[in-house]
C-alpha cells in the first residue's frame, strides 16, 4: 500500500493557503505503519500541560522554529520530539492540504510511512498522554464517521469526526484525516 499511495500523492497538488496577514506555519505527520491487520495511523492525545489543543487528539507536529529549514523538517523535528520517531525512520510520501486553523497556524499536513514496526515510542511526557495506534480499516468504516456539533460565534456548525473507543478525533485533525481517505477512496 505504501507505493500506492506514493503515487497518488505525487500525483496530487496540495491546496495551499496565503491568509492576510500570513500565519505562523507549522508542519504535521500523518504517520502511517504495517502491523498485523494492515496499516495504521498514528495520533496522540495531547496533556492538559501544552498551551494550545489541550486534551485534544492529534498528529504529532508544531510550528515551525526560526532555524527549520522548511515546514517537512518542522513535521520531522517536532514528530521526533513529541513521540520519538527518528526523522531516518520515516519515509514521507507527500502533502495534503494546507489548513488554517482556529489556533491561527498555516499548517501543512505531510503523509509518512513508519519504516519498521514495533517501535520504541519514547513520548514527551509534557506534550502527550498516550498514543493511539488506530487502524485504517477503523477510519475508513462510514459507521465510525460522527458528526461533532460546536457553538461557534453564537451559530451551531456540524462537523465530521472519527470516533475510536472512548477518543474523538475531530477538528482540524479531522479536516486532514478527512482530506487523506477522501485521496485514498481513488484506490478502491
Amino acid at each position: 500500500m505504501r507505493d500506492d499511495v506514493r503515487r497518488l500523492l505525487a500525483s496530487y497538488e496540495p491546496a495551499r493557503q496565503q491568509p492576510d496577514p500570513p500565519l505562523p506555519p507549522a508542519g504535521v505527520l500523518l504517520l502511517l505503519h504495517d502491523r498485523p491487520g494492515g496499516p495504521h495511523v498514528i495520533f496522540q492525545k495531547r496533556t492538559d500541560r501544552v498551551r494550545d489543543h489541550k486534551g485534544q487528539i492529534s498528529f504529532p507536529g508544531g510550528v515551525m522554529d526560526p532555524g527549520d529549514p522548511d515546514v517537512r523538517y518542522t513535521a520531522l523535528r517536532e514528530t521526533h520530539e513529541e513521540i520519538g520517531v527518528r526523522p531516518d525512520d520515516v519515509d514521507v510520501l507527500g502533502e495534503l492540504d494546507q489548513m488554517v486553523t482556529v489556533s491561527n497556524f498555516l499548517v501543512t499536513p505531510f503523509v509518512g510511512w513508519l519504516d519498521r514496526y514495533p517501535y520504541e515510542w519514547r513520548f514527551s511526557s509534557e506534550e502527550v498522554a498516550y498514543l493511539l495506534e488506530v487502524p485504517l480499516s477503523h477510519l475508513r468504516d462510514p459507521r465510525n464517521l460522527v458528526p461533532d456539533r460546536r457553538i461557534i460565534n453564537g451559530r451551531e456548525y456540524v462537523f465530521q469526526a472519527y470516533r475510536f473507543g472512548d477518543d474523538l478525533i475531530w477538528g482540524a485533525t479531522a479536516r486532514m484525516l478527512g482530506n487523506f481517505l477522501d485521496l485514498l477512496s481513488a484506490l478502491e
